[in-house]
């Protein structure tokens, strides 16, 4: 069984976690990709240091704001295709999105896949940047419904959405507060929804033969990889602690980094880790192992 293996991390700065080893760990743990989110950092920052990481080429895309969000795919296959922003007249200039395209038609499964990196917007600041969350999430789902239709994909990236009581430590208090707002829950609920006949949906017509048909909602249809393979984990599945607090040694913490994916591509999802030995940011990596070979 050849294994693709792939990583998702939160860098937080990816000169800071440079600092704190960043590059190292990759060149020992070898992934075939990691998907990284809030580089902090422009091009110019990138140039003659980060291009590369461990042997894997990095294909980015820059917020224009200098030091905020910024995402990046380092990759060791080379791809068919990149695609940097999801064509958002807002979010766009945000630097929260780019897709490597690794097309090959004589591949047995998942001919055509996409492995993306996506930062989504934190809502924590304040109400003028969770409107701006709810205008993503608004915006983000018919492109991912409409990607679904024509390829398989995993998106591996901060969702910055806790989707349910056991992904975080203390549900019970952050019910109102961004990252487990029941609007940013029910909008994961939905993505993860396989198309179904909705109860209350459902109608009974004549289609003018006297036989009755149905009327069907469809969910995204999107599957959670890591809680696929771990359906009830609560303490080990946290990816992000708060600063404050000593949240990190109370393991005090969120499951806010997801892998995505497609129902074809999740079934190839063999295993899963996430990282606590080192810290590099105040995320931890997330890395799971599909049986695919590139």
């Amino acid at each position: 069984m050849s294994l693709f293996k792939l990583t998702s991390l939160n860098l937080n700065g990816i000169r800071s976690a440079a600092t704190k080893g960043l590059q190292e760990w990759v060149a020992q743990t070898q992934p075939d990709c990691i998907c990284v989110q809030e580089l902090k950092a422009q091009a110019a920052d990138v140039a003659g240091r980060f291009e590369e990481i461990a042997g894997l080429k990095g294909h980015f895309h820059f917020a224009e704001k200098k030091g905020y969000s910024g995402v990046a795919v380092y990759s060791r296959h080379e791809p068919t295709d990149v695609i940097t922003g999801y064509g958002s007249a807002e979010f766009d200039a945000e630097g929260r999105y780019v897709e490597l395209r690794f097309d090959r038609p004589g591949r047995k499964r998942v001919p055509k896949l996409s492995i993306i990196s996506c930062y989504f917007p934190s809502g924590s600041s304040g109400e003028e940047r969770q409107a701006a969350k709810f205008r993503f999430l608004a915006e983000f789902y018919p492109y991912l419904a409409a990607l679904k239709e024509t390829r398989d994909f995993v998106l591996c990236g901060d969702v910055n959405i806790a989707h349910q009581e056991i992904d975080l430590k203390n549900f019970k208090g952050n019910r109102k507060n961004s990252g487990f707002l029941p609007e940013e829950r029910a909008w994961m609920t939905e993505l993860l929804r396989d198309a179904e006949m909705a109860e209350e949906a459902v109608e009974e017509l004549t289609d003018g033969t006297g036989k009755p048909t149905m009327k069907a909602t469809r969910g995204g249809g999107m599957v959670d990889v890591y809680r696929k393979l771990q359906p009830t984990t609560t303490d080990d599945a946290y990816t992000w602690w708060s600063n404050r607090g000593q949240a990190y040694a109370k393991n005090v913490g969120w499951r806010l980094d997801y892998h995505l994916a497609t129902p074809a591509f999740a079934a190839l999802a063999q295993s899963e880790t996430i990282y606590r030995t080192q810290r590099f940011s105040d995320h931890a990596p997330i890395t799971v192992d599909y049986d695919l070979s590139l």
